[in-house]
């Protein structure tokens, strides 16, 4: 069986109960210092490949999916969105990489290592992981330039995008109906050329990424859904919509200037996977080009 995916409110829904929006937020400086959580300044617009078919690249129409917008070096999170009493797991691919593990993306789920998140209790991904309670930030370069983490990974850079895959649970092993007593709603805890864009990494923030208390066992890799995200620059999106994409996000001053805050998640120790030798070799943005 396979999950329905479906648009809402700019929040990709993969079946019922497991919901990924993208984040528009601050670019946290690469100075070697390490960063809590920046706020939100709003969801990227999400809209479907097929609604657009006659002027999206060729490539696009194969892999099907949505696109959003992004500007070269901009920054995102993954807001993640579930059911308390029907958790899913939820494969997070950058380009052709797994942004958790630092293997090939495939079809299939995996505990050694752990190569997915399970919503809930992951509320948010700002980045690939990087260990110890830090993720290295999401950050939007153009293909071709060597400096995704699907190029440093992998050895080539010919996909680009997100790749996302939910897998329900087995049945059975939760819940088909809230219980009577209100659930929370996770996932929301505060409140030029034309170019395909991978992600690239940027400065080290506050996170944990934690380890699935359930166990391997409890997912049904039969009843999936997934669905491709494709990133289009700004001269992009706007020959392929014909409307102007967001304005450029704030940085880091004028962040700090609007008394915009920073966050931090009592996650009552839930613990925080190990970052992956792939990954961990990951060269930031700055790193690469001397710029941040």
């Amino acid at each position: 069986m396979k999950l329905e995916t479906r648009i809402e409110n700019d929040t990709i829904w993969l079946g019922e109960h497991c919901g990924v929006s993208f984040i528009r937020t601050l670019r946290i400086p690469d100075d070697g210092r390490e960063y809590p959580l920046p706020a939100r300044l709003g969801r990227f617009p999400i809209l479907k490949v097929d609604d657009y078919a006659h002027h999206v690249p060729d490539p696009w129409r194969e892999h099907g999916g949505v696109f959003i917008p992004m500007y070269q070096r901009e920054a995102l999170w993954l807001d993640l969105s579930g059911s308390d009493w029907k958790p899913h797991a939820l494969k997070i691919g950058i380009g052709k990489v797994n942004a958790v593990s630092g293997e090939a993306w495939n079809a299939g789920l995996t505990d050694d290592p752990q190569d997915y998140v399970v919503v809930p209790d992951q509320p948010w991904l700002d980045g690939i992981n990087a260990g110890n309670g830090f993720i290295r930030q999401f950050v939007a370069m153009p293909l071709g330039q060597g400096q995704t983490v699907e190029a440093q990974v992998s050895g080539s850079e010919d996909v680009g995008g997100v790749q996302l895959m939910a897998v329900a649970p087995k049945p059975g092993r939760f819940p088909d109906t809230p219980p009577v007593e209100p659930f929370r709603e996770s996932g929301v805890l505060y409140s030029s050329a034309l170019s395909d864009m991978g992600l690239g990494v940027g400065g080290r923030m506050t996170q944990e990424i934690y380890p699935d208390d359930h166990g391997l066992d409890t997912w049904d890799t039969d009843d999936t859904a997934r669905v491709f995200v494709h990133i289009a620059n700004s001269a992009m999106y706007r020959d392929i919509t014909g409307v102007e994409p967001p304005p450029t996000p704030v940085d880091a001053r004028s962040y700090a200037e609007a008394g915009l805050p920073w966050f931090a998640l009592d996650d009552g120790g839930s613990g925080d996977l190990l970052a992956p030798d792939r990954l961990a070799a990951v060269k930031s943005i700055n790193d690469l080009d001397g710029t941040w």
